[in-house]
């Protein structure tokens, strides 16, 4: 699809109300580095989806009206086909790729098609850092690999998840990286709270380390946030969340109801679809437009909107940003990052 047949298609979707507008694809459940706040690489699985199957999927959710995915894992890069799938996503939606640094620099012509790479780096201390990450040299790793990815001229970003052990560091992290020109968005550490065995897709148990006990930290940090999204359009994160994180953390209130189902959705290595990872699968990719208006959906989506269960920061973003002016709002940021980026970038050479 050309670029103007994509950007006409996306703002078709996102003014179409009553559909989802963001979907997560986890491809793989592979996974080299052993994160210590996560469980993936403790439980992986050979078996995925084949590349033809997976592009199936995805027209699938375009024709459902989903404008932006995110393809996670595991680490999506060790996929032996990931070109052809990052290629066919990119003609259709906003699309964001994920990797803890170790694979992008070798996957170079596969992420030119995407609009977007985020590299997991959590502090500026190397082996803080490559601690988080359970693997020595990771946080070397990832440099040279956002600096290759950058002189190849693919949008690349940073995507700390913030946690009680770096919740400190976070504001000065990002100052690091906007100073390169490095877009920044942000991941709120949470856990898999008492689920049943058949959950979509199993993350990580609590850590006492990770979870965030500073409340006032928190306070402050989202205020340095939002001081510092006034002076760069590459702090990726609204205004609306960081002050939603913000009540949440201030004064122990959520002012959102969850959306699973209904602004976003959760797509696993095998094609099973969840509303989020922590509920049961709801049928196949194959058969959701089959099932996606019918009365057991919409009763899981009343039911959805009521869970308290977790903090994911990616859901609760899906959730309060979930509407078509939401969505109008998540697209220009989208897009205005990438063109200032490109800005900047021709205006150097």
């Amino acid at each position: 699809m050309p670029l103007i047949e994509k950007v006409r298609s996306l703002a078709v979707r996102s003014l179409t109300p009553n559909r989802p507008y963001h979907a997560q694809w986890m491809i793989t459940r592979k996974c080299n580095y052993h994160c210590i706040g996560c469980n993936v690489w403790q439980e992986q699985d050979e078996y995925e989806l084949p590349a033809n199957e997976v592009k199936k999927g995805l027209d699938i959710l375009k024709d459902l009206g989903v404008m932006e995915i995110v393809l996670s894992g595991g680490n999506p890069l060790l996929r032996k086909d990931i070109d052809e799938i990052i290629k066919h996503a990119s003609k259709l939606f906003i699309t964001t790729v994920y990797d803890n640094g170790s694979m992008a620099a070798s996957r170079i012509e596969a992420l030119r098609n995407a609009d977007f790479v985020a590299i997991s780096i959590d502090s500026l201390d190397p082996a803080k850092n490559d601690h988080i990450r359970g693997m020595k040299g990771a946080w070397k790793q990832s440099l040279n690999t956002i600096g290759k990815l950058q002189k190849e001229g693919i949008r690349v970003g940073v995507a700390p998840t913030i946690s009680q052990v770096n919740m400190n560091e976070i504001v000065e992290l990002t100052t690091w990286f906007l100073k390169k020109d490095i877009p920044v968005w942000y991941s709120l550490y949470s856990y898999d709270t008492a689920a049943s065995g058949d959950q979509l897709f199993k993350i990580g148990k609590k850590r006492d380390e990770f979870t965030v006990t500073d409340k006032t930290s928190m306070v402050n940090l989202c205020d340095s946030l939002s001081k510092l999204k006034k002076n760069s359009g590459l702090v990726l994160i609204t205004d609306k969340i960081l002050d939603t994180v913000r009540t949440l953390y201030a004064e122990n209130r959520r002012t959102w109801r969850c959306k699973a189902l209904q602004s976003f959705l959760m797509v696993d290595h095998q094609g099973r679809v969840a509303g989020c990872h922590l509920h049961d699968p709801v049928g196949s990719i194959f058969d959701l437009s089959t099932i996606w208006n019918s009365e057991k959906l919409n009763n899981l989506r009343k039911s959805y909107s009521r869970c308290t269960r977790c903090t994911y920061l990616c859901y609760i973003f899906y959730s309060v940003q979930g509407t078509v002016l939401g969505n109008l709002q998540i697209a220009r940021e989208r897009w205005r990052s990438a063109a200032l980026l490109a800005r900047k970038r021709s205006s150097r050479r």
